[in-house]
C-alpha cells in the first residue's frame, strides 16, 4: 500500500474516532451536569467511567493508526487510564476530594503523554495542534482539580468544562483531519 493511501486511511481513521471522543464528551458532560448536584451514585459512575471510556479510546486510537511506529505513548495511556478507574472508584470510597485528586493526577499525566502523541504526529498528519493544546490543557486543568479538590461541588463542575474543552479539541481536530485528507487525495 502506498504512503499516500496509508497517509489517507489514517487520516479517516482518526477523524472517525476524534468524532466519537466529541460526541461521548458531550453526552459525558450533560449528563455529569444533570446529576452532579441530584444523584451522588450515577455522578460516581460518570468519575470512573470516563477514565474507563480514555482507556476504549486509546485502544481505539491504536487501531486508527496500524503503522509501525511505537506505540508506547498509547499503551502508557491505557494503563494509566485503567489505574485511574480503579483508582476513582476506591478514592470514592473515601470521599469526592479524594476522587479528584486521582482525577487531577490522570489529568496531568495524560495531558502530557496527549501532547507528546501529538507532537509525534504533527509531522505526518494535521490537525494535531488542537490535540497538543488539549494536552497542555488538561496537564494545567488536572492541577486545578487536585486544588479545588476539598470544594467538592465546585470541583465536580469543573470536570464537565474539562470534558467540554476536551470534546472542542477533538471536534477541531477532526475537522483539521478532513481537510488532510482532502489535501491527501488532492496530490495523489
Amino acid at each position: 500500500m502506498s504512503y499516500q493511501k496509508t497517509h489517507i486511511m489514517n487520516s479517516v481513521s482518526l477523524r472517525t474516532l476524534y468524532f466519537l471522543r466529541t460526541a461521548f464528551s458531550i453526552l459525558w458532560v450533560i449528563l455529569l451536569s444533570v446529576f452532579v448536584k441530584t444523584n451522588r451514585q450515577i455522578t460516581s459512575i460518570l468519575l470512573i467511567l470516563y477514565p474507563a471510556w480514555d482507556v476504549f479510546a486509546t485502544y481505539l486510537d491504536i487501531k486508527a493508526d496500524p503503522r509501525y511506529v511505537s506505540k508506547t505513548p498509547q499503551y502508557m495511556n491505557a494503563v494509566v487510564g485503567l489505574l485511574t478507574a480503579v483508582g476513582v472508584a476506591l478514592a470514592l470510597q473515601k470521599g469526592v476530594p479524594e476522587a479528584l485528586i486521582v482525577f487531577g493526577a490522570w489529568a496531568v499525566v495524560t495531558g502530557l503523554i496527549q501532547l507528546v502523541l501529538g507532537l509525534r504526529r504533527r509531522k505526518e498528519l494535521d490537525g494535531q495542534w488542537p490535540m497538543i493544546l488539549s494536552g497542555g490543557q488538561s496537564m494545567l486543568a488536572g492541577g486545578s482539580f487536585i486544588i479545588l479538590a476539598h470544594t467538592p461541588t465546585m470541583g465536580i463542575d469543573s470536570l464537565a468544562g474539562y470534558a467540554a474543552f476536551g470534546a472542542l479539541y477533538f471536534l477541531i481536530a477532526a475537522i483539521r483531519l478532513s481537510k488532510t485528507k482532502r489535501t491527501a487525495q488532492q496530490t495523489a
